[in-house]
Order: C-alpha cells, then structure tokens, then sequence
C-alpha cells in the first residue's frame, strides 16, 4: 500500500456556527486519484477547503505526512477576478512562490518549465494575453499549469471540467492519468459519468463522507447515503440525469 499524505480523522467543520460537514473520516495516500461527488450545499468546497489548511476544523484532526509540501490546487474558473491585469505567463510563474517565495527571482531554469508546462497544455501560444482575454477553459488551463509548476505532491482539482471545450477534455484526462504516476490526485466534480472512467476511487459528500475504495457506484450506494444523483446505464458507462428544470422549453423535453 502506498504511503499516506493526508489523513483526515473523525473532522467536523463549518461556518460561524454551523456545521457543515460532520465527524468525516478519509485517507489520500500518494497513488490516489479520488473523484468527489456530491450535492450542491453537501460540504464539497468545505473538504476541499480543509485538505488545503484554509479552514480548521472544528473538531477532529488533520495529519500531514513531512514529505508532502505545498499542494497544487486548480480552483473554480469562475472564482477569478478577470479585471486583474496579469498575463497567462505571470499567472504559470506565480505557482513557483510556493517553493521560491513571494520574492524569489526566477532564473532560466524556472522560466524555461514555465514555457514547457504551458506548451503541455497548449496554451503556449496565449502567454503575453492577460486573464481578461480568455475563455474559460483556456483559463482552466493557465490555473492547471499554475498547480503543477511546482511539482506538487498531491493535487486538488475544483470542477476541472466546467469550462474545459471537449478537444481538451480527453487530453485533460489522459494528462490526469500521467500525472497520477507521480501525484495523488483530488478532483471534485458533478459529472460522475465522466469521472468514473478515470477516477480510482470515489468520495461521497453530502454533510457526512462515504468512501468507496473503488470507482464502481451503484443506485442503491448513492440512495442510501443520501446523495441525490440518479444513474441511468447504458452498456457499461454510468450517466446522470438531472430533474427538469422548471420553465424550461427546450428540445430536450419534447416527446
């Protein structure tokens, strides 16, 4: 078994008060690649917050190993100030602060895996563009370049996929997959058709944690831990089928 990096123990935690997640327990060990999945409001970005030591818990520990380090962290495009005048290129290089410092100069040798890193995931040809200039998924990419830079241990993904167009998508997943040879990998997302192609392993969050040591999940599993998503299987790839949304009109729903 590989060696644990993080091991979170019988952790509660919230907000002024309230408890969001409640005497969770989960092991990510250097091999993982875990997928969390989870209703909206189910704690998700609460466990995420924890991992990175950005929230304390309210009771129960979080133990990490010494080796372990900084920890690559891909947020939530959506989560940007797109106004900030920083170029893609600044934006790869500031993810070397972790291990250089808010000071640190930056000899040939980082500019150069900057260059490298960007070129990986294709975005080389957007280095001198500013954030304000990008779609989406190209500035998932420029975040994804800024987690990895370092090097990191272990990386957190926050719905990696949301602005992703679908060319990248499946180099996004084989370049996943590489990493996680020398990584552990925590990727949140609610396309669980998806991860589960890729993931090893699956977290259920929904104030409460279930951990399947598997990236097999049936109905059943997720009704009785109280995770509303519906799977529907055709062949041997899970979907997910969401409620009609109300006032909607459009093909989709025609009979």
């Amino acid at each position: 078994m590989s060696r644990e990096l993080v091991r979170v123990k019988d952790v509660s935690a919230g907000y002024d008060g309230n408890i969001v997640l409640s005497h969770i327990d989960l092991t990510v060990r250097q091999s993982d690649f875990i997928g969390v999945i989870g209703p909206n409001g189910g704690g998700k970005t609460t466990l995420v917050k924890l991992l990175l030591g950005r929230l304390t818990p309210v009771e129960g520990t979080i133990e990490y190993a010494p080796e372990l380090g900084h920890i690559g962290y891909l947020p939530q495009a959506n989560a940007t100030d797109r106004a900030f005048p920083i170029t893609v290129r600044e934006v790869v290089a500031s993810g070397l602060q972790a291990v250089k410092g808010i000071f640190g100069r930056y000899g040939a040798a980082e500019r150069a895996k900057v260059e490298t890193i960007m070129e990986r995931c294709g975005i080389a040809h957007l280095a001198g563009k500013t954030v304000g200039e990008l779609s989406g998924g190209q500035l998932q990419r420029a975040f994804l370049c800024r987690a990895l830079i370092s090097s990191p241990r272990m990386l957190i993904l926050d719905e990696p996929n949301t602005y992703v167009d679908n060319k990248f998508e499946s180099q996004l997943y084989e370049l996943l997959r590489q990493l996680n040879e020398q990584m552990a990998i925590v990727m949140v997302s609610h396309d669980l058709g998806t991860i589960t192609s890729h993931v090893k392993s699956i977290a259920c969050v929904n104030r409460c944690l279930h951990y399947h040591d598997s990236n097999i999940i049936t109905q059943d599993e997720l009704n009785r831990y109280e995770c509303p998503i519906q799977l529907v299987t055709h062949g041997e790839v899970p979907h997910t089928v969401l409620e009609r949304h109300k006032n909607c009109h459009c093909a989709c729903h025609e009979d």
